[in-house]
Formats: C-alpha cells, sequence, structure tokens
C-alpha cells in the first residue's frame, strides 16, 4: 500500500511539473523572438519599410499575375502604414492613419465599403505576415503546442497551432527544433489549406525577417497539390 501511494504521489508530482501545451508554446516562441532580433529588438522600432514582390499560379502553373509593392509601417506615436504600387500604369496605393482607411487607384479614390472592407483584411493580413514571430505574442489567439512534427520535404519543425475562434482559420506555425528560426506556417481556411515555408530569410541589423516564400496548396494530411504563390521580401529598412 506505501509503495502504492508512493507511486501515486509521484504520478502527480510529475504532472504538476510538466509545463502546459500552452506554457510550451510560450516558451518556443520566446526562444523563437529572441532568435529573430528579440522582443526588445521588435519594440524599439518605430517603423519598417521593404518591397515584396508577389507571383501568383493557377492549378496547372500557369502565372495569373505578378505584383511589385512596397509596404511601410509605422508603429509610433501610432500604427499606420501605406502599400502602393503600379498595374497597367496605373498607380494604386492603400492607407491607414490609425482611424480612417484608404484607396487611392491613379487620380480616382475608391469609396465603396465593402472594397475597402476587403483591402482593408489585406492591409492587416500583410502587417501580420510581416511582424511574425513578434505578433504571436498579441491577446486573441490562443497558442498551443503540438510538439515535433516531419513534414513532408523531411523537415523536422516544432509546431504551434493557433486558434482564434469557433468561427475564426486555424492557423500553425513551424520552427527550427534547434535554431528556433520560423520554418513557415499553415492555415486552416474555409474553403482550403495552405502551407508557407519559408526558403530563406533577410537579416536586418540584428533582426531576421522574411525573404523567399512559397504558399502551396495542400490537403488535410498536410500533401502538397499545387504550388499557388511566390513571394520576395527585400530592401528592408528599418527606423528607430
Amino acid at each position: 500500500m506505501k509503495n502504492a501511494a508512493l507511486f501515486f504521489i509521484l504520478v502527480l508530482f510529475g504532472m504538476a511539473c510538466t509545463p502546459s501545451p500552452e506554457q510550451q508554446a510560450m516558451d518556443l516562441l520566446d526562444k523563437s523572438i529572441a532568435a529573430h532580433g528579440g522582443k526588445e529588438g521588435w519594440e524599439n522600432l518605430k517603423g519598417i519599410k521593404f518591397r515584396k514582390w508577389t507571383r501568383m499560379l493557377d492549378s496547372a502553373g500557369n502565372i495569373e499575375s505578378e505584383l511589385e509593392q512596397w509596404h511601410e509601417f509605422r508603429f509610433a506615436p501610432r500604427f499606420e502604414g501605406k502599400i502602393s504600387w503600379t498595374k497597367d500604369s496605373i498607380v494604386h496605393w492603400m492607407s491607414w492613419d490609425g482611424v480612417t482607411f484608404r484607396y487611392q487607384m491613379g487620380e480616382n479614390e475608391v469609396l465603396n465599403p465593402d472594397f475597402l472592407a476587403a483591402k482593408k483584411k489585406d492591409f492587416d493580413a500583410a502587417f501580420y505576415t510581416v511582424a511574425q514571430p513578434w505578433k504571436l505574442l498579441d491577446k486573441g489567439g490562443k497558442l498551443i503546442y503540438e510538439g515535433k512534427k516531419t513534414l513532408e520535404n523531411g523537415t523536422e519543425v516544432a509546431s504551434i497551432r493557433v486558434d482564434y475562434g469557433p468561427d475564426a482559420d486555424t492557423w500553425w506555425y513551424y520552427f527550427d527544433s534547434k535554431s528556433f528560426e520560423m520554418l513557415g506556417n499553415e492555415v486552416q481556411l474555409k474553403d482550403h489549406r495552405s502551407r508557407i515555408y519559408d526558403l530563406s530569410s533577410e537579416q536586418v541589423q540584428k533582426m531576421i525577417f522574411h525573404g523567399t516564400r512559397e504558399s502551396w496548396r495542400v490537403d488535410e494530411a498536410g500533401n502538397r497539390l499545387f504550388l499557388r504563390a511566390e513571394y520576395r521580401y527585400s530592401n528592408y529598412e528599418l527606423q528607430y
């Protein structure tokens, strides 16, 4: 009886000492943030500028579009930003001044509410992407460590699942299990699933950001279906 009681106590003690999946996720995120330049390094930034090139492809591998944009985000004294590009010889830009979102196409400002709402989501998504892994510290998402897994290309990663609520998309973030740098992410949308790979990174001073990326449509098992998009981030400028 004494041995059984002692064994039970040791089991309970071991369970109490094992970090929860949420705590394990935060521990991994802290290591990744340190590997990308640190939390303080990100918080000291007053702004960031960069160029983003995007190529979209259909399921047959045909090019649907190519686009080169300039992104500028300012963090102080409040969050603002602007994304600009030229398409068919017409200059486009969209901006957020902390209060109002605007979209300009040539000499014409677009005022359609539904169009502006959709473009504001694109604007937010652009910042969400470049601000990883620091953006995962924001409240609103529940981070859960899912352990190590091997991607279909043979890469072993440490995985965090991020839940933003029952009606929101589910995200997974993958990190190198030794260097803790972000290697990519996966997202389950309502109508499809995508996996994005970080093929290279850009180091700017002591900060590490996205470089070249690929986005693949995958099935629920993570098997590649077709290459959907290619991205290249460059010409970073950090403002302090």
